[in-house]
């Protein structure tokens, strides 16, 4: 039986706890046994460890004290450039898993899922296949959508976060009420809200409000 050295990284002992147990189901039917050579409850003993043992595996949250995210995850590829890296996490920004996908991890899996459909997705890992759970692949859909907004689009979506009305819109821009009203749709379609409030949520949150609204 192949013996995959694994790294896991969460600062919550029970959720380390969970997927000790998970590895442990996972060896019993496939030809790798996971032996754990670390646990770290930060980003900084993660990318410690990674750098002291230059596992076969590591299963990484993202969101844990002193350093996580594109941080760890780049200390990681350059001390440990073998190393299979599993993103598990519950974060909701879709920028950050934008990130973490460009950045080229091994795998991307949702907390919220079934514990039987992450161990079959931990196998697909194992084997070789890079996989993006379906929670965290419409983000990725609904993020790339989002990137596709035209300048027109980004100047309508800042003076509605800037909180001017629709005529004040079309004043500014000097473009008719009509086309502002066309304008807004079409972001609630690629951003996927519905009212105002939540699209004003979701570009603060993901950071698309940030162009000047020049005409």
């Amino acid at each position: 039986m192949a013996e995959l050295t694994t790294v896991l990284a969460d600062d919550h002992s029970i959720i380390r706890d969970g997927i000790r147990g998970m590895l442990g189901r996972i060896q019993t039917d496939t030809g790798h046994r996971f032996s754990i050579v670390g646990e770290a409850s930060d980003g900084i003993q993660a990318i410690g460890l990674v750098r002291k043992h230059r596992p076969d595996l590591v299963i990484l949250d993202v969101s844990m004290p002193l350093a996580g995210g594109a941080e760890v995850l780049i200390e990681l590829r350059r001390w440990s450039p073998q190393s299979r890296v599993v993103i598990f996490t519950g974060i909701e920004i879709n920028s950050k898993i934008a990130e973490l996908d460009r950045l080229g991890v091994d795998g991307i899996l949702y907390k919220g899922d079934d514990s039987t459909d992450i161990t079959a997705m931990i196998r697909r890992i194992v084997a070789g296949t890079r996989v993006i759970c379906p929670y965290y692949q419409n983000v990725l859909d609904q993020t790339a959508e989002a990137e596709t907004l035209t300048k027109r689009e980004l100047q309508v979506l800042n003076l509605i976060v800037a909180g001017h009305s629709t005529p004040e819109i079309a004043h500014i821009l000097n473009i008719s009420p009509n086309t502002v009203v066309r304008h807004r749709s079409s972001l609630m379609a690629k951003t996927g809200t519905r009212k105002t409030a939540a699209l004003i949520a979701y570009a603060l949150r993901e950071n698309l409000a940030d162009l000047p609204a020049d005409t």
